[in-house]
């Protein structure tokens, strides 16, 4: 039966705006006016992304079929050479998702049914609790846990350091500590001072809140492999959902180190842009939960394949969910999410702010801690390139890390 649209592509635009955050957001539209969008946003680097799509990724669609997502997917990979790595992925993330949104468009019919449909009724969430004291911490995940939350990530100042992730000294993000000079912060790390501290702020909890509630935390790779294994068999008698990032993500083997010294769960994945990069942590069992996002591990089609590989071997997808990954990841894993039978759970802070809601809309809402997906047709998410355009791109980066001898260290 053929299509009443042609969906040949005739248009793409790379549309790179600040509301509020960094974003890197592409549209394709078709011969018959339907049009999809995907996410591209790297972090730091959200001009090199841009500049690929632009100058390298856009002349080889024009006129291409969107329909035929499989083979432009592998196009874009393969017909490369130079595969993998952030921005080559978070490029064609952003062409897959949108082609993906063109095609449910097409169907008349919500992506999630296109994956294969619903395996649950909506999508559990984890939120964020950070405070500069435990009980700062702790208060605000009581917050989050009275509006229906049943899963809070925690962390909290190192006691010592005049800086810890997600804690700032000034009370100031990261984006609106560089408005006046974009370079990257520096925060000092410790592992001692957090090693000494950390047991309490879960002990603490635990004697709060009981044991219905999960709990988590992210080390952000700041740790060796037994440093991490140590933590892990510390923080087993608070019976943690997952402990996220241990070890820095390159060297997969070091998660057989900790696997064999704790049964605390163990998650890592947000900074791997292929299958490949968590092939042996996945098979070997090594892990609970793999964290990597559509955006960064070339969308919707690379996404599922990994879901398929991990539920072979137990193991859960937890997509990241940054606030520097716009409101149409959220879509596309959210999609994914309510399809994908190994899904455990999606890391959220929120859908957006006021202005980047200007922006994008969503067919996404949260109740009681949990993502319920509309059947809008496609990804039921939009984006108002005119709004787009009164938020200018804003040079911003991560922070960097050094230990305080002024070692650089892993943020």
């Amino acid at each position: 039966m053929k299509s009443k649209h042609d969906l040949t592509i005739t248009d793409i635009r790379v549309i790179v705006s600040s509301p509020g955050r960094n974003f890197v957001t592409l549209k394709i539209v078709t011969k018959c006016g339907l049009y999809g969008v995907g996410d591209a946003t790297v972090n730091g680097r959200e001009q090199a992304v841009a500049a690929y799509l632009k100058e390298h990724v856009t002349p080889c669609l024009i006129g291409r079929n969107a329909h035929e997502i499989e083979d432009i997917w592998q196009y874009l990979y393969k017909g490369v050479y130079w595969r993998k790595g952030p921005i080559n992925m978070a490029a064609i993330a952003a062409v897959d998702v949108a082609l993906w949104d063109i095609k449910g468009k097409a169907a008349d019919l919500p992506v999630y049914e296109l994956l294969g449909g619903k395996s649950r009724k909506a999508i559990a969430t984890y939120a964020h609790a950070t405070g500069s004291t435990i009980d700062d911490t702790l208060d605000k995940a009581e917050a989050l846990f009275a509006q229906g939350f049943t899963a809070v990530r925690l962390q909290t100042a190192v006691p010592g350091l005049k800086a810890s992730y997600g804690v700032l000294g000034d009370k100031k993000d990261y984006f609106e500590q560089q408005s006046s000079r974009p370079l990257p912060p520096e925060e000092p790390w410790s592992t001692r001072k957090y090693m000494n501290s950390i047991e309490d702020l879960f002990r603490q909890a635990r004697s709060r809140f009981g044991t219905e509630v999960q709990l988590l935390h992210d080390v952000h790779s700041r740790l060796t492999p037994i440093e991490a294994a140590r933590l892990g068999k510390m923080l087993e008698p608070y019976d943690l959902l997952f402990l996220e990032d241990a070890v820095a993500a390159e060297n997969q083997d070091s998660y057989r180190i900790i696997r064999d010294h704790t049964t605390t769960p163990l998650a890592i994945g947000e900074i791997y842009n292929t299958i490949w990069d968590c092939k042996e942590l996945i098979q070997n069992q090594w892990i609970d939960y793999i964290r990597t996002a559509t955006t960064h591990a070339g969308g919707i089609t690379a996404l599922r394949r990994i879901a398929d590989f991990a539920a072979l071997f137990h193991v859960r997808i937890a997509p990241h969910g940054a606030p520097d990954l716009s409101p149409i990841c959220y879509a596309a894993q959210a999609h994914l999410g309510i399809w994908a039978p190994n899904f455990g759970i999606q890391e959220f802070v929120g859908f957006g702010s006021d202005k980047s809601n200007e922006v994008f809309s969503y067919d996404l809402t949260l109740t009681e801690g949990m993502i319920h997906v509309g059947d809008s047709p496609g990804l039921g998410v939009d984006f108002n390139e005119e709004a787009a355009a009164q938020y200018p791109y804003n040079r911003s980066y991560l922070p960097v890390s050094r230990l305080e001898d002024g070692t650089l260290w892993s943020w």
